[in-house]
């Protein structure tokens, strides 16, 4: 059996988030898996911040196995395969430069790797001192009722698990065999789990835990969405098996919406208990988040971000669907310029 370094190389790819890097690299000390059982790897995809300066006096401290490496700007996925072509790890561990690592996260993928298997996930969630619009994403994101069972948020998934690459990992030798990140901008991390899966078992771990920090906007939110929406339509003429039926579910929920919009114009005496009802809904999901995060400001962000969710993917992918499945379009990238602005 072949020896490595580390049990788990850590691969951050970072675009000036020198704050970001800052909270990840600290969470990554306070880590109570062993430290020589793992390394970090910072990848800065042509950052024009301090963040080199940073990493390489937080290399000088000892603190962390941690290097880094710069490259030209190319994006996420150019910059996790540099990180692997660097990696020692019999892992690698991919989490985004957003996100902040509970102090058992390594611990608790360590524990739970008992046999090889292919890859592997874990969930994301938020900390109680994350702003109110960021827990009111986090429920939209996870909540069964939205896209949590779609994306495997939810323990309740009704899909395929694929994990994200802001928490999820690899085999070496997997890597070696299905190479690294495609050129696609968003939906790279599930084609590359899709090409994981095809290799063996692929495992979700529930304690391996990040907190996420997401958007900061309704309207970085809205682009996000939309541009996963579009990805979903490119993974699907990239692999059939990538679509299923339940990823339709947030267009046919725009279509739903939109349609009683033009209905309720013409016969709004008539359509206005249903619009009532969706309004209770909405603000009874409110009600559940004050719950679910012990804050009373999310009742004020959740019945505008849910569906802002629903109709920001299903925008994204009817068009795609509509231009390259039925016209035959080329592929679709959504939102480029300003993309994090």
């Amino acid at each position: 059996m072949k020896e490595y370094a580390y049990r788990f190389s850590v691969i951050v790819p970072t675009f000036n988030r020198l704050g970001e890097i800052k909270e990840l690299l600290e969470s990554l000390e306070k880590q109570s898996l062993s430290k020589n059982k793992f390394e970090i790897i910072i990848v800065d995809d042509g950052s024009t911040d301090a963040t080199e300066e940073f990493v390489l006096a937080m290399i000088d401290k000892k603190s962390l196995n941690l290097s880094f490496y710069k490259q030209d700007h190319k994006g996420p996925g150019p910059a996790r395969n540099t990180g692997m072509e660097k990696a020692m790890g019999e892992y690698y561990i991919f989490v985004d430069s957003d996100c902040i690592a509970h102090e058992d996260w390594l611990k608790a993928y360590d524990d739970a790797i008992t046999e090889p298997v292919a890859g592997f996930g874990g969930p994301d969630k938020v900390r109680s001192d994350f702003s109110p619009l960021q827990k009111s994403i986090d429920y939209s994101m996870t909540s069964f009722i939205t896209t949590g069972g779609i994306r495997g948020s939810s323990k309740k998934k009704i899909s395929k698990y694929y994990p994200r690459s802001f928490n999820m990992g690899v085999h070496a030798e997997v890597y070696k065999k299905i190479g690294g990140f495609g050129t696609l901008r968003h939906g790279q991390d599930i084609e590359f789990t899709h090409r994981i899966r095809s290799q063996g078992e692929t495992i979700k771990v529930m304690d391996a835990i990040v907190f996420h920090k997401r958007r900061t906007s309704l309207w970085r939110f809205f682009k996000q969405v939309y541009n996963w929406g579009v990805a979903r339509i490119n993974l699907y003429k990239i692999d059939k098996g990538m679509l299923e039926f339940i990823h339709f579910f947030p267009f046919l929920g725009t279509l739903f919406i939109l349609g009683f919009l033009a209905c309720f114009a013409v016969w709004p005496a008539i359509l206005l208990p249903f619009l009532a009802a969706g309004i209770g809904l909405l603000l009874a999901m409110g009600i559940h988040g004050i719950f679910k995060y012990k804050d009373i400001r999310v009742f004020a962000y959740i019945p505008f971000v849910v569906p802002i969710q629903i109709l920001g993917y299903g925008l994204g992918f009817g068009t795609a669907f509509i231009s390259r499945v039925i016209f035959g379009g080329k592929q679709k990238t959504g939102f480029v310029k300003n993309y994090y602005k």
